[in-house]
């Protein structure tokens, strides 16, 4: 399968020790952090002429024209020569780039250029190491450090020859097969073999292998910037190593191609590399959190938005990262997607009263009511309240014929039929699934899931509190939350479709959550839910019939028993994600709404409980959240008052993400099940107990979850323990992802800018 092998205990031994730890762990010293301008990784490709226009980015014409397209994208070398020239040896001849083309170098032969070859053959001309020599690299002393199959060897300047064996207290290794070899600025020696990366410094060896963070070992190269960044290639990726730690950079968001052959580093520190498809270049630029956002809300505005109305969702493109034939089609989650970006609008308006903050959450209002307006008196009879998943402007042929092209054969009667029969009991057979509207102007998607509601409920009292000033405003926001809440309350708490019975995953009644066995692992989770609408819409509405639901449904009912647990855990990296962003929202906005001591009390701890599993997730949105209404919360029981702040690490943790998240958000593959780094989960955290056959997920040595630069995600929704993420660079994902906890993060003071 992979190089990833664990025991069960070994992995429960190690989560064992993990708790141990973080059971002495205290709040961050400040809450605070402080962030002014950051070196912002970014990357750029150079491909061939040929790739350019078999992927339809040029035409041929345009390709032998373009400045940056290569002659030939086989590079076998790359090095840096006088005034940052950038010199390729391609399978065509070398190639020149002067900072604005790529052109075949016809003045220069590739022996001519210093650094194109990673062997100073002149200064081992007469020195024989017994082996064949990869790699050398000279000290200011005129030492020589020499990586060859056979082992590490120093050359002193008399030319004698020392065999290096390094040792890191009780680990000692004869390494073999050493690709690279190289000084840093202070005269530290570097190398690179099969059993990992060393550096000798004045007090001795550090030896790093997986356990220390070093993502894998199978090296082709090493190269030292000016800044002391060191650079791998390996077969499958390159590897920088500094001082926040060790980072891969693998696949098309990062390199054209996979195959690293050599690595060339710049006077700015720009990493130059020769690939089997092409030349690649990663550098940094200086930028704020503020700036990014702005980048961000720029690509959403332009190829984000969908209707009128502008609902917020991944774009599609007819070329790989390029933004070329950029369309947009509806997804099932357009409300819930619409709902956290226009949340975070509304943070960003709190925090910042930015006029275009204001409108934009003004923008998603709009957009999220009319998904709550749009079926009333329409082609099928709805109830007052009813919620739509979408809406589709009316082509010439409906959304349930087979001419349209948004027609989806599952949501024929056969095909619900093929559904309910196949996979899913529970499935919903009825139809249309997309009526018409009243005007005829827009087909409205049907059988509306929890996920939507949760959303909905998430924003309308950021929106009321932070957006809406004016009384009519305000008045706009009660009269769609109270349509919603009265729906479900007249419903015995379901979301009734136009057949008469609840939507397939919108059934909250008291009945099925607590005595229905095919509900019972929903009781926790839509127990929280209900509890929070009905918070949300006593403080929007002011109407205390919503506080006297919440008081019948715990004493009748026990939703707060309920909600305690609200999702059946098997430990870090368990269950659904998409449960998790749900009931962190509501977690959210009931301790953030309720005036119940009792709810308060009893789901904060929730909350802490559910929390902790998410934390090594590295997640901005979910530790916003938490430690919005949990810092400083102490909690009484029979053993003591518990002080239940996040863990240390928390913000450090949020803010690392959000500088990580790439200004690029083409969907590209990220490949990781060869990482020497990761641990696989177990079976029994790794899936559902009733689920088929074994489901890899990964966990780093230092017990968190892959970075957000080494992954690619659309949603807080994505399982962040997969280790491989699928993409073509043909989907646009939007940048609310990043927005979301971003301006959240500004708003309640965790973010302080300079």
């Amino acid at each position: 399968m992979s190089k990833l092998k664990i025991s069960a205990l070994c992995f429960f031994a190690m989560a064992l020790g993990a708790q141990s730890a973080s059971s002495q762990l205290i709040q961050s010293a400040t809450n605070q952090i402080e962030v002014g301008t950051y070196p912002q990784e970014i990357s750029k490709s150079f491909y061939s002429a040929k790739h350019l226009v078999d992927i339809g980015a040029m035409s041929e014409e345009e390709a032998a024209r373009s400045a940056e397209a290569l002659p030939s994208a086989d590079i076998s070398g790359i090095a840096v020569g006088d005034g940052d020239k950038v010199y390729a040896l391609s399978d065509q001849g070398l190639l020149v780039y002067n900072g604005q083309r790529w052109s075949m170098e016809s003045s220069k032969k590739p022996e001519d250029i210093t650094g194109l070859n990673p062997v100073d053959s002149e200064s081992l001309r007469g020195i024989d190491v017994g082996g064949e020599v990869y790699a050398s690299a000279k000290n200011a002393d005129g030492e020589m450090a020499v990586g060859a199959d056979n082992g590490l060897f120093i050359i002193d300047s008399d030319g004698s020859v020392t065999e290096i064996f390094p040792q890191d207290g009780s680990r000692s290794w004869a390494p073999t097969g050493v690709k690279g070899v190289g000084y840093d600025s202070k005269g530290n020696l570097w190398f690179c073999s099969p059993q990992g990366v060393g550096v000798s410094k004045g007090d001795g060896w550090t030896l790093f292998t997986g356990e220390e963070g070093l993502p894998y070992n199978d090296f082709t190269c090493l190269a030292i910037g000016p800044d002391d960044k060191v650079w791998f290639g390996t077969k499958i990726g390159a590897i920088r190593y500094d001082d926040s730690g060790w980072h891969y950079r693998q696949g098309q968001r990062w390199l054209p191609g996979d195959e690293v052959r050599d690595i060339a580093i710049d006077s700015k520190g720009n990493a130059w590399f020769a690939t089997n498809e092409g030349v690649g270049k990663i550098g940094f630029v200086p930028m704020t959190l503020a700036e990014k956002a702005d980048h961000y809300e720029e690509l959403i505005d332009k190829y984000n938005r969908r209707t009128e109305y502008g609902y917020v969702l991944e774009a599609h493109t007819e070329v790989p990262g390029h933004f070329i034939g950029v369309t947009n089609h509806d997804s099932d989650n357009d409300g819930l997607w619409t709902a956290m970006y226009g949340a975070g609008e509304c943070f960003a308006y709190g925090a910042t009263k930015d006029p275009e903050a204001k409108r934009r959450a003004k923008q998603a209002f709009e957009a999220l009511r009319f998904l709550s307006v749009v079926p009333v008196g329409g082609e099928v009879v709805q109830q007052p309240g009813f919620v739509a998943r979408t809406v589709i402007p009316v082509p010439e042929e409906g959304v349930n014929s087979d001419k349209n092209p948004n027609f989806d054969r599952s949501y024929t009667p056969r095909g619900m039929q093929r559904n309910r029969g196949s996979n899913d009991t529970l499935w919903k057979v009825y139809y249309p699934r997309w009526p018409l509207n009243k005007d005829k102007t827009y087909w409205y998607k049907t059988d509306t899931s929890s996920d939507e509601l949760d959303g909905h409920y998430f924003f309308y009292p950021q929106y009321y509190d932070l957006v809406a000033e004016t009384e009519q405003e305000k008045e706009r926001v009660r009269e769609v939350v109270r349509n919603i809440t009265d729906h479900l309350i007249r419903n015995d708490y379901r979301l009734i479709d136009h057949d008469g019975e609840p939507t397939r995953w919108s059934d909250y009644s008291p009945e099925n959550l607590n005595h229905n066995h095919d509900w019972y692992n929903e009781r926790g989770l839509k127990s929280l839910s209900v509890l929070s609408y009905l918070t949300v819409a006593k403080h929007i509405t002011g109407d205390e019939k919503y506080g006297e639901e919440i008081v019948r449904l715990m004493k009748d009912y026990a939703y707060n028993t309920n909600a305690m647990v609200a999702k059946i855990q098997f430990g870090v990296g368990s269950g659904n994600q998409s449960d998790d962003e749900m009931a962190i929202m509501c977690y959210y906005n009931l301790l953030k709404y309720t005036d119940n001591p009792q709810l308060r009390k009893e789901l904060t701890y929730s909350f802490y409980t559910y929390w902790i599993l998410e934390f090594p997730e590295l997640n901005p949105f979910f530790n916003f959240c938490y430690a919005s209404q949990g810092l400083d919360f102490y909690y009484s029981n029979p053993w003591g008052v518990h002080n239940l702040s996040p863990w240390e690490g928390w913000l450090e943790d949020s803010v690392d993400t959000l500088k990580r998240f790439p200004l690029d958000r083409f969907d590209w593959s990220h490949k990781n099940d060869h990482r020497i780094d990761l641990n696989a989960f177990p079976r029994q955290v790794a899936q559902e107990p009733y689920e088929s056959g074994e489901r890899l997920q990964v966990i780093r040595k230092n017990g968190k979850a892959l970075p957000a630069d080494e992954r690619h995600f659309n949603h807080w929704n994505t399982n962040p323990w997969a280790p491989n993420y699928g993409g073509g660079g043909r989907g646009l994902s939007d940048g609310a992802v990043y927005l979301l906890p971003y301006y959240m993060g500004l708003y309640h003071g965790f973010i302080v800018e300079e």
